[in-house]
């Protein structure tokens, strides 16, 4: 019985090589078949792009183009792996992981900078930019490349500018027209002491927290507000959750898109140009898109929420502005007087 196992054994190899050989003498080695989508797979440049936001709104959108760009400017070669709504990093790890080399490029708002330098908190002062063309003007001259510039010192290469918008104040406690308004109520803020202060001027408590976890906050009533550009109060529905919202723009809320300058210093010239390249286009895209999507929002906003909308009027944006200046020559020591007399000088002349 053994004998006949170990025969059926033997058949059973013989027939194997015979079809083994065979199949490379039908198919010479450089004539195999192949998957022409798996070529070059193996040399491709796979990068990880993390960001805390949602995919619609202007941070989202303008990472999925740069993805977009690079794939295109690459052949393929380049892949730009984009990770929205904090599914890996939330906005108070993620810098540190760029620095771990756990992710290779983010975009944190500008407001959590100032943990990297104090100049950052330029962009929190209290209507800091009057119009978008302000905002682009400073963001785009002496003040941005400053800023971009600082993170160096971090081991951060800063690559780009990305604007959403301008803040706007939302509240379950309401109507809020005057600054006193806001007076024993709390709000969620980002991690700012720029920010901080202007509500503590405000004789309000200023909750510091992550982005994702404001919609919990304001569910369970931890808050009684929060303040954000219209994008992100309509992609996490947050106007669902407040009755009252004060078109203020009484703050500036962007993004500095940045990498870990040893991740880029390890990149080839070829891969440098086109990711420059992409992020040029990128920028350029996202400073066009983002104001007009925050205005086509707020009348979504307008007609399918029962939320109450009031928006400042110039004399009550007056006494807003008069109120919070102070915070101006509280930081000028911290931020840098220079810097912080170049903003003033720039609001001053689109006012």
């Amino acid at each position: 019985m053994k004998s006949a196992t170990g025969y059926i054994l033997l058949a059973g190899m013989v027939l194997l090589l015979a079809a083994f050989f065979g199949y490379q003498s039908f198919f010479p080695r450089d004539a195999v078949p192949y998957d022409d989508d798996q070529e070059g797979l193996k040399d491709q440049i796979v990068f990880k792009f993390s960001h805390v936001v949602a995919e619609n709104t202007p941070k989202g959108l303008a990472a999925q183009k740069f993805a977009e760009l690079v794939a295109e400017k690459s052949n393929g070669h380049i892949k730009i792996e984009v990770f929205p709504n904090g599914s890996l990093y939330s906005d108070i790890e993620e810098i540190n992981a760029l620095k771990e080399g756990q992710v290779h490029f983010i975009a944190p708002s500008t407001s959590k900078l100032g943990m990297l330098s104090p100049q950052w908190g330029v962009l929190d002062l209290p209507f800091a930019f009057p119009s978008r063309e302000a905002a682009m003007e400073g963001l785009n001259g002496q003040i941005g490349e400053q800023l971009l510039r600082s993170l160096q010192g971090d081991g951060i290469k800063g690559l780009a500018h990305w604007p959403n918008g301008f803040k706007q104040i939302t509240s379950n406690q309401g109507p809020i027209q005057k600054p006193g308004d806001l007076k024993g109520q709390s709000f969620r803020i980002m991690q700012s002491d720029v920010i901080s202060a202007q509500f503590s001027r405000l004789k309000a408590k200023a909750v510091q927290d992550s982005f994702n976890s404001t919609y919990k906050l304001l569910e369970e009533g931890d808050v009684d507000g929060e303040e954000n550009t219209i994008s992100n109060i309509y992609s996490k529905k947050f106007y669902n959750l407040q009755k009252h919202m004060t078109i203020s723009n009484h703050g500036y809320l962007g993004y500095a898109v940045m990498m870990s300058e040893k991740v880029w210093n390890e990149q080839t010239e070829e891969t440098k140009k086109i990711l420059l390249e992409a992020m040029e286009e990128t920028t350029a895209w996202n400073s066009r898109m983002a104001f007009e999507m925050n205005e086509e929002l707020l009348e979504k906003i307008r007609q399918n929420s029962s939320i109450q909308i009031h928006e400042l009027t110039s004399e009550e944006k007056q006494k807003w502005q008069s109120k919070l200046d102070p915070v101006y020559e509280d930081f000028s020591q911290v931020i840098g007087k220079k810097l912080v007399e170049e903003m003033k000088e720039l609001r001053a002349k689109y006012q």
